[in-house]
């Protein structure tokens, strides 16, 4: 949805994203030039999935002031993101389009042909969602028969369930969810005793951040590794699962690899 200033003649050639999930649609989307600055988690290797390719622009940290000194012509945000900042520059009359995350698999060939549209680059977005849908098509008719029962266990127990995009990516690479099977929507935390309980074929973390926190020992608590035959948790790569973009596409295939050397 676009707010602040009513329009601009033709594509953006300034254009400013906050937020990471915009930072790699942007980065799929745009011509050369047309992007001049990215967030600071665009360069994050534990969030983004395009750092290499980020690190050839400037990094902004998503303050009202910084941006709009920027003088963009049009800036990127999430639904969530930043709002102070987002709202002062709408106000100010800078266009703004804030995109709502992906709720599932679905949401990315949308986000992708809204970022054409904004970017006046409709015929590289669907370009992107031709690939997106072919390389999506493939990996389901590769789901087996048999479907092993799989959970994502992040830090203080968080998992995903139905509704989301993490439980549409498990599916899609040949697993139950067991969040949805237990009737999770949405998300929320699961108690360690209903994981055991569930007798999970495969336990999907995230890979914990650098020091030490209690929410990020729950995923390496004894039981954890018990459920799992005496092993940690799967850590999966978390920058492939954050954002709606076709960069999901790695992380199922990823997943698959796990679920065919469960069931082949």
């Amino acid at each position: 949805m676009f707010a602040g200033a009513a329009a601009f003649a033709g594509a953006p050639q300034k254009v400013v994203s906050l937020n990471v999930c915009t930072d790699q649609l942007a980065m799929l989307v745009a011509g050369e030039g047309q992007i001049y600055s990215l967030s600071a988690l665009a360069v994050d290797p534990r969030i983004s999935g395009m750092v290499e390719q980020a690190r050839a622009y400037h990094i902004n940290s998503a303050r009202g002031e910084e941006i709009y000194l920027m003088k963009p012509d049009l800036v990127l945000a999430g639904t969530y993101t930043a709002r102070a900042s987002v709202e002062m520059l709408e106000r100010l009359g800078v266009p703004v389009l804030r995109m709502a995350p992906a709720s599932g698999l679905a949401d990315v060939p949308l986000r992708l042909r809204e970022m054409g549209r904004a970017l006046g680059r409709e015929a590289r977005a669907e370009a992107l969602v031709a690939d997106f849908e072919a390389g999506l098509a493939r990996l389901r008719t590769d789901a087996p028969k048999q479907r092993p029962r799989a959970v994502g266990y992040a830090a203080n127990g968080y998992t995903s369930g139905a509704h989301t995009l993490p439980d549409e990516m498990i599916a899609a690479a040949g697993f139950i969810n067991i969040a949805s099977e237990l009737g999770i929507d949405y998300g929320g935390r699961m108690p360690l005793e209903h994981l055991a309980m569930s007798a999970p074929d495969l336990v999907i973390s995230s890979t914990p951040y650098a020091g030490a926190s209690r929410a990020e020992e729950v995923p390496q608590h004894p039981v954890v590794r018990a459920v799992t035959g005496g092993g940690a948790p799967v850590s999966m790569v978390s920058r492939d699962w954050s954002c709606g973009t076709p960069l999901v596409l790695r992380a199922i295939e990823e997943l698959a690899g796990k679920r065919r050397a469960l069931v082949p």
